[in-house]
């Protein structure tokens, strides 16, 4: 049997090297083709594309998939060898004497892969449980050894205890929901030297990555590692924590100590609160009157303290007059705009010893607050443009789900190597993805360009306006692994962005996207990433509704925050949700939760102000297309056409009402006929779009440039600085006006098919009205709406702001 199993396997991998050398020999002639064809696009742009694929969907389960308890089918089906090794038991000594006890442990070895559990000190009954998976298209073997070994220090290495081998041909295949295979006792064999007794209990079977212990097995896709240099590889599911913005309104203070110091001039207060290693600081003022708020982002649970220290400030120095200490967990919540109870809260002076002790002394002097939990905003720790949530912090105003997002990633090609490994290229990638705020992580495979994830995530959806964030990383923490020197920070290879609202309901995606960098020497491509995605509606009713909610909390509109309080508040959300996350395990590290927030994103770059300028001029196009063709028919180029805009404008001038009639039915029409011309596939990264290909190499130098600026000269960087600070502010003005157009265009495009069907179908109703209806009681009613008197206005966003503001644009596919 050994033997037939063995012609067989040569047989089978000669038939796959037949036909992967038959493959390689197509690639050449095709490139060859492609490179002697002077008419072939076979140009940098057409690399960057996106690519529809067909690949072959089986039910698969990872991590976070409990949706309903069914099966998965947006990942192909992958085959692995489980080895479960639970324990052992009566382990021989190396000596025989009973006190001499081993120190055991389970080494793995399958044809080139080689693993090994965690090792116990003095210890002949050790329990391991723990479950190693082996890609099955991987196994040059047809046996399966688990030999038991004794650790050793010295020169001779690891004692040889025992070891049982099992015949890959012959072990048992489960396929889900079949019951776990249960595991059995194996008596150790005494070969090449061994000892004699001990047991070891292990199962070993076959299966898929639907197998319930697929997601606690340590996957072993490339490299022989050791003991606990795994960790690092598996996949994991993260929560962000639960942010909440921190209130305090200073008033005044009374009775503050050593003002002035005898001196006649006027004194100079402010107040300085302090979170963690967040610090505002209020105005400075000669009387402690002011009336002003400090704001802060803070994490369940509640473990900090707000420090407020009132100081006087005495040229370059400042003087602390009084400190006060308030636990967040005994502060106030609010939901909406309520105007909280304000307290008085004495001030305390603290002073060091002779023998080191911070003694506490209580002043007379009192400071009057406001502090508040802020539970109806929603804490921004990503762009707006690409937020993945807009609900409110607090549970009580939280909304129904609408659907349901899932995620299946599949494999990558072609992946550029990250670092060198035994003299050759290597990259160890692993996929970060962000919704919400449950962040996943597919587990690493090792040394691959080419890696096979197959791994499937859900999300719960409550807004189809937010977008799903997709990164593949470089590994470069790998323990008992050549990193190659790939420095201290995992590399990113690519971005992906998929905006839900884009998408059609029901419907799987399963598409090839570009991996797109941009580096100091300019854009490159790092491979392709194949992805498979769908959203499941809920209830159509429910999406519907949503597209006339604003799109943010109603304290946001309430009681809005100020330009600088977003951008502060930002960065303190990316760094806690950024420490955080750091302290899980396995860590996902700040490089990486930065880059997935877009950390920085927004300071200058002159390659984004031309894209942003393209985007304004291709707007504007349509407006200037209209100009032309007006002016070709005031020059009677087509008399034709002259005469019938003659006609047309005869009749619409006897017959007024039909004016915004005839103008809704056209757009109708127009809305109809690029029904057939929609975009049938998610937005991508779009180089072009970027300008990523058109940048010069200064203009990447002063991308890439930090701020400050590292140039030369001071007045040269004061002044640089300055013009690059100005410059971002207009950078995002200008591509605000771009999103507006986009949108506007977007109506009538069915790049959401939802909203242009909603848009078009309120063109015919409201032809039809105003057709029934006379013009003149139209303009009137709209006159008197206009003018209204402000007690009838509602602060809140009307429906059809909301709507506007909830259309995509083309900001997904920048870079």
């Amino acid at each position: 049997m050994a033997r037939q199993n063995q012609n067989q396997n040569q047989n089978q991998n000669q038939n796959r090297n037949q036909n992967q050398n038959q493959n390689q020999r197509q690639n050449q002639n095709q490139n060859q083709n492609r490179n002697s064809d002077p008419n072939s696009n076979s140009n940098t742009n057409d690399d960057f594309s996106l690519r529809e694929t067909r690949p072959s969907l089986g039910g698969g389960r990872v991590p976070g998939n409990d949706r309903f308890g069914t099966a998965f089918d947006l990942v192909e089906q992958m085959h692995y060898l489980y080895v479960r090794i639970v324990k052992a038991k009566s382990l021989p000594s190396k000596t025989g004497n009973t006190n001499d006890l081993p120190d055991p442990y389970i080494e793995i070895k399958l044809g080139n892969f080689i693993a090994s559990t965690k090792h116990f000190e003095k210890n002949p009954n050790p329990e391991w449980n723990q479950v190693f998976a082996f890609p099955k298209d991987r196994i040059q073997s047809l046996v399966l050894e688990l030999i038991a070994k004794d650790k050793d220090d010295s020169a001779d290495g690891d004692d040889f205890i025992g070891g049982v081998v099992f015949d890959i041909g012959e072990l048992p295949v489960r396929v889900p929901p079949d019951s776990p295979l249960a595991a059995q006792w194996y008596r150790l064999e005494n070969v090449n030297g061994g000892r004699e007794g001990g047991e070891l209990m292990v199962a070993v079977w076959m299966g898929t990555q639907a197998d319930e212990s697929f997601p606690d097995a340590w996957h072993l896709d490339a490299l022989s590692v050791k003991g606990d240099g795994v960790t690092n590889m598996r996949s994991k599911v993260y929560l962000s924590p639960r942010l909440w913005y921190v209130r305090v309104q200073v008033i005044e203070a009374q009775e503050l100590q050593n003002i002035n110091n005898g001196n006649n001039r006027q004194p100079e207060v402010l107040v300085k609160g302090v979170i963690s290693n967040m610090v505002l600081r209020t105005k400075v003022l000669s009387k402690p009157s002011w009336n002003e708020d400090l704001m802060f982002v803070v994490a369940e649970p509640f473990e900090e303290r707000l420090v407020l220290s009132v100081e006087e400030k005495l040229g370059n120095k400042e003087e602390v007059l009084g400190k006060c200490s308030i636990p967040l967990h005994n502060v106030e919540k609010r939901m909406d705009n309520r105007v909280v109870t304000s307290k008085w809260y004495n001030l305390e002076k603290h002073t060091r010893g002779e023998d080191g002790q911070v003694d506490v002394v209580v002043l007379n002097s009192r400071i009057h607050l406001r502090v508040c939990l802020d539970g109806g905003y929603h804490v921004l720790d990503e762009l707006t443009q690409y937020s993945s949530d807009l609900r409110a912090t607090s549970r009580l105003l939280g909304s129904p789900s609408i659907g349901i997002l899932e995620l299946g990633i599949l494999n990558a090609q072609g992946l550029a190597p990250m670092k060198t490994r035994n003299g050759r290229g290597a990259v160890d990638a692993y996929c970060v993805a962000k919704y919400g705020q449950k962040w996943i992580r597919t587990r690493t495979v090792i040394d691959s360009l080419n890696p096979k994830w197959n791994e499937q995530y859900t999300w719960e959806v409550f807004d189809p306006c937010t977008v799903i964030t997709i990164v593949v990383f470089d590994n470069c923490h790998l323990q008992g692994v050549d990193n190659g020197g790939c420095g201290s920070k995992d590399s990113r290879i690519g971005k992906i962005r998929i905006r839900l609202s884009t998408l059609e309901t029901d419907r799987v995606y399963t598409h090839s996207y570009p991996l797109i960098v941009l580096q100091p020497s300019g854009v490159k491509k790092m491979g392709e990433i194949q992805l498979a995605v769908r959203f499941t509606c809920v209830s159509l009713l429910n999406l519907m509704q949503v597209y006339s909610q604003p799109l943010l909390p109603h304290m946001h509109y309430i009681h809005p925050l100020s330009i600088f309080q977003q951008d502060n508040l930002r960065h303190q959300a990316t760094q806690i949700v950024s420490m955080r996350l750091n302290r899980a395990e396995p860590p996902l590290r700040k490089e990486v939760v930065e880059y997935m927030l877009d950390v920085g994103s927004n300071m200058w770059s002159l390659r984004k102000s031309k894209a942003n300028h393209c985007r304004i001029i291709e707007v504007l196009s349509s407006l200037v297309l209209f100009c032309k063709w007006f002016n070709h028919i005031c020059n009677w180029t087509s008399p034709s056409l002259t005469v019938l805009v003659h006609v047309l404008f005869v009749v619409l001038v006897v017959y007024p009402q039909m004016i915004f009639s005839t103008m809704l039915f056209y757009l109708l029409l127009i809305g109809i006929w690029r029904y057939r011309s929609r975009s049938r596939h998610p937005p991508h990264m779009d180089i072009k779009l970027s300008h990523g290909d058109k940048s010069s190499a200064d203009e990447l130098d002063e991308e890439f440039d930090g701020f400050p600026s590292s140039k030369n000269g001071d007045a040269l960087r004061m002044r640089y600085d300055r013009l690059r600070s100005v410059g971002s502010r207009v950078q995002t003005v200008i591509g605000d006006l771009a999103t507006q157009g986009e949108r506007i265009q977007n109506l009538i495009t069915w790049r959401d098919p939802r909203a242009t069907a909603m848009f078009l179908v309120f063109c015919f109703v409201l032809a039809i009205v105003l057709y029934v209806i006379p013009i003149r009681l139209v303009v009137l009613a709209m006159g008197f709406f206009v003018l209204r008197h402000p007690r009838f206005r509602h602060r809140l966003p009307s429906m059809p702001m909301n709507f506007f503001r909830r259309l995509p644009a083309r900001t997904d596919g920048l870079l």
